[in-house]
């Protein structure tokens, strides 16, 4: 499985961004996609993730209200939209595939399939 991100960039405090995750290979090696951000000197640290099939996403609690998952399996591509963006979401953003267990979704170590990240950059 391969996984490439894009769609950061630099924007200012209050506007927004959608990253794309795009999969190919046998996306069937994941059952979850999750984005996952680091921003300098901080640990990597989970953003929300997606299914594949059904209705099922989870979100961090900084990305509730302000941050949307979603996908286009025609187009095996994963979104996430940020709004509202703040200074303090500055940070790459990797996306992740793997077949994590519930209490394992928000993990970075239950996924093996990770993209090469995209910056985000919101200036004050």
């Amino acid at each position: 499985v391969q996984l490439q991100a894009f769609g950061g960039g630099l924007v200012q405090a209050g506007d927004s961004l959608r990253l794309s995750c795009a999969a190919s290979g046998d996306i069937s090696n994941t059952r979850y996609v999750a984005w996952f951000r680091q921003a300098p000197g901080k640990e990597r640290e989970f953003v929300a993730a997606i299914a594949w099939h059904g209705t099922t996403t989870y979100s961090s609690e900084f990305a509730k209200g302000r941050f949307a998952i979603s996908r286009n399996n025609n187009k095996n591509t994963v979104f996430l939209q940020m709004n509202s963006l703040k200074p303090e979401d500055t940070a790459v953003y990797y996306c992740a595939g793997g077949r994590p267990i519930t209490s394992t979704i928000r993990k970075g170590s239950s996924y093996g399939y990770w993209g090469q990240g995209t910056q985000v950059t919101v200036s004050s």
